[in-house]
């Protein structure tokens, strides 16, 4: 006797047949575009809509999934639709003993002091409509303000400056601009990683590590 209904044992009735297998075994639900734009944004460090003209499309489609699929990592998305830009952070799970899988690396004091400026120079840009551009000099001799305060050999503080110039850029937080030799763009996700108050707190101990030597001056 024929069957009258469409249902089979492969698929059980108000289930859909899985169209996303994409090899063999293969159990995941997510497209192929939602699956790539997952593995970027935990690759990291982030997801930008400029740079990654291909993946922005299929996060904005498919963010509710892949949010989803990260918070069972217990991993939170960052997404800012008007700058074009997403990243992954450690959820706040508060007193739950969740594991981390996110690894953290220590800023050392010129890395901070870089990023501070830079998240400065973003928000000007910003306020004025237009891209935030900063030339390898500028970066150089912002930190030198730190120089005397760190009270090290001008080579071994010229290396160590330099050196924090290549974490940013690993990081891309930083972008070299093309025919521009020696500029770069900051990446709008700068803006996401601080807040207002740890821009201002921030913002107040390094101007007063700056302030101290040269009111120590005679």
């Amino acid at each position: 006797m024929l069957q009258t209904d469409e249902t089979t044992p492969e698929s059980p009735a108000g289930e859909s047949p899985k169209t996303t297998a994409l090899f063999e075994g293969d159990s995941g639900e997510l497209p192929f575009e939602a699956r790539r734009v997952l593995v970027q944004l935990l690759i990291g460090p982030s997801v930008d809509g400029r740079r990654h003209r291909n993946l922005w499309p299929a996060l904005l489609q498919h963010r509710d999934s892949i949010r989803s699929r990260l918070n069972d990592l217990f991993l939170d998305l960052v997404l800012d639709t008007d700058q074009q830009v997403a990243f992954v952070r450690q959820a706040d799970t508060g007193d739950l003993e969740a594991p981390v899988l996110l690894r953290r690396a220590p800023l050392t004091f010129l890395e901070s002091a870089l990023l501070l400026h830079l998240r400065g120079l973003l928000a000007d840009a910003e306020l004025r409509g237009e891209r935030a551009v900063v030339s390898q000099d500028e970066m150089l001799s912002h930190m030198q303000l730190y120089e005397r305060h760190l009270n090290t050999d001008p080579a071994g503080f010229e290396r160590r400056a330099k050196a924090a110039i290549e974490k940013i850029k690993k990081n891309s937080l930083i972008s070299a601009i093309r025919g521009s030799e020696g500029r770069f763009e900051i990446s709008p996700t700068l803006g996401l990683l601080f807040s207002a108050e740890q821009v201002a707190e921030l913002a107040r101990i390094y101007a007063q590590l700056r302030g101290t030597p040269a009111e120590a001056k005679p």
